[in-house]
């Protein structure tokens, strides 16, 4: 336990912030799963309408430093490459 006051409101704040990064990144692998699963069902316009979310959770995770940008660049070349291969099918 904190002894000194401002120690003790920082203590409490990372605990807000880490309740909130969390549930952004629970949203963040929920969207992703959502993807892989239309991807994995064949399922083209389910599949494009979560690559567009899933992308997007990608990039506001990266901007709020959840991940990484460069970890963020390759998920979404990932998402891509698997949107892409659907094409070709």
């Amino acid at each position: 336990m904190a002894n000194i006051k401002s120690s003790a409101k920082r203590a409490q704040l990372i605990a807000k912030q880490t309740v909130k990064n969390r549930a952004a990144r629970s949203l963040m692998k929920t969207n992703l799963k959502r993807f892989d699963t239309a991807a994995q069902e064949g399922d083209r316009k389910a599949a494009e309408a979560a690559y567009r979310v899933a992308v997007k959770t990608v990039d506001r995770a990266a901007t709020k430093n959840l991940i990484h940008k460069n970890k963020a660049a390759r998920r979404k070349s990932v998402l891509t490459r698997t949107l892409n291969a659907m094409e070709s099918k």
